[in-house]
């Protein structure tokens, strides 16, 4: 399991605007942004790490005029961490991280309408509720909206929460899948429409489209016990442990 999703997440960086090779790591690049969320390095399972490859990362990422960052499960590269701190990086979260099957999927009734952006205004919108959720004042930009349709050009998948009243009042979305896995994430409901099922319905749908794109297995990180227990109650299952650590 934990080999499955490490795997994914250096696919997904792989699969980022302009992806560099650092010896045993890939760094997920994306030019439009330098965010430290979007912009990070990861392992390849199964590879030697030395001190020298830490440095030559770290050179990698200065490079590039990015932050030097890390995010991997932590089984799959069991000695990084040590040469990461001695480098002088800082743990920033340990994640669990929870996984769900065809099998465990459980897909909520909803009074919203969950359904695709397909539209530029859509897109906005889905990324609006996003920032609000997350960080209260956000404004949208065109390379926001462009990256929602990226990467679902790619075979990913987006999804947003319309209410009654016609507004937006969440979204999330997934990577494509690859080797029969996806990443969820970005889950998020604007306060006025929270506690009424969303967040799970959202994510069910993700999981679904996941799902019957061929995939058998989605996985995703929870912030906290709300989100924890919405997200145990549609199939999902705790299942390993993540690592973000940052220079």
């Amino acid at each position: 399991m934990d080999l499955r999703i490490q795997q994914s997440v250096v696919a997904n960086l792989a699969g980022r605007p302009a992806p560099v090779e650092s010896g045993p790591f890939i760094l997920g690049i994306d030019p439009a942004t330098d965010s430290p969320n979007i912009n990070y390095a990861t392992p390849r399972p199964g590879a030697e790490i030395t001190a020298a490859d830490v440095e030559s990362l770290v050179d990698a990422f200065r490079s590039v005029h990015r932050r030097p960052r890390l995010e991997y499960v932590v089984n799959c590269a069991p000695n990084l961490e040590a040469l990461l701190l001695a480098a002088g990086f800082t743990v920033e979260e340990r994640h669990e991280f929870l996984t769900c099957t065809p099998e465990s999927l459980v897909v909520p009734a909803t009074a919203f309408d969950v359904r695709e952006p397909v539209t530029r205004p859509d897109r906005a919108a889905m990324v609006a509720a996003q920032g609000e959720a997350f960080e209260g004042e956000f404004e949208v930009t065109d390379a926001d909206i462009d990256s929602i349709e990226r990467l679902q050009k790619r075979g990913g998948f987006a999804l947003i929460g319309v209410a009654g009243d016609g507004a937006c009042a969440g979204g999330g979305q997934a990577v494509p899948p690859n080797g029969g896995v996806a990443e969820i994430g970005g889950i998020a409901v604007r306060a006025p429409y929270r506690r009424q099922g969303l967040g799970g319905a959202i994510t069910a749908g993700l999981a679904r489209r996941i799902f019957d794109s061929g995939a058998d297995l989605a996985w995703l990180e929870a912030s906290g016990d709300d989100s924890w227990r919405v997200y145990e109650r549609i199939g999902f299952r705790p299942a390993g442990r993540r690592l973000y650590i940052r220079l």
